[in-house]
C-alpha cells in the first residue's frame, strides 16, 4: 500500500475515534438538560464513528499495514445553548468530508484502486452524514424555540437505532 495513503488512513482512524468522543460529548450535554432523544441520536452517531474507525483498522490490517494509535483529543467545542450541538455536528461532518476526500484523492494519485473502492463507501456515507446533520440544524432552527415542537423532535430522535455499517 502507498505510504501516504496508509498514513492518511491511519490518521483517519484517530479522527473517527475523536468524532465518537465529540458525539458522546454532545450526547452528554443533551442528557444533562433532559433531551434524551437528542442524546440518543448523538450516541448512535458515536457508535457509527467507532465502527468506521474499526473498518479502517481492519482494512489496513488486511493490506499488510499495522495501524498505530495516537492519543484522542478531548472535545473542545463550547456549548452555550440547545442549538449549538447540532451546529457543531454539521461543522464537524463537513470537516470529516474534507478528510475523506483527501484520502480518496491520495489513493487516486497513487493509482491505488483498491483503496479508492474502499473509500467510495465513506464518500457516499459523508454525503448522507452532512444531509442528516443539515436536516437536524434546519429542524432546530424551525422548532427549537417551541417547547411542544422540541418535545416532538426529541421523541423522533429517540427512535434512532444503531445499525452496523457494511461495505457491500
Amino acid at each position: 500500500m502507498n505510504e501516504k495513503v496508509s498514513a492518511l488512513l491511519n490518521d483517519q482512524i484517530n479522527k473517527e475515534f475523536y468524532s465518537a468522543y465529540l458525539y458522546l460529548d454532545l450526547s452528554n450535554y443533551y442528557s444533562s438538560i433532559g433531551l434524551d432523544g437528542f442524546a440518543n441520536w448523538y450516541d448512535v452517531q458515536a457508535q457509527e464513528e467507532m465502527s468506521h474507525a474499526k473498518m479502517m483498522y481492519k482494512y489496513l490490517h488486511d493490506n499488510g499495514v499495522r495501524p498505530e494509535f495516537a492519543a484522542i483529543a478531548k472535545p473542545d467545542k463550547e456549548i452555550n445553548d440547545i442549538k449549538d450541538p447540532v451546529r457543531i455536528g454539521l461543522e464537524h461532518e463537513k470537516y470529516v468530508t474534507s478528510l475523506i476526500h483527501n484520502i480518496y484523492a491520495a489513493a487516486a494519485e497513487a493509482n491505488d484502486y483498491l483503496t479508492m473502492e474502499f473509500m467510495h463507501y465513506f464518500v457516499k456515507e459523508q454525503g448522507e452524514e452532512e444531509k442528516n446533520a443539515n436536516d437536524l440544524v434546519n429542524k432546530m432552527e424551525l422548532y427549537g424555540s417551541d417547547p411542544r415542537s422540541l418535545y416532538l423532535l426529541d421523541q423522533e430522535l429517540a427512535a434512532r437505532v444503531f445499525v452496523a455499517p457494511t461495505i457491500a
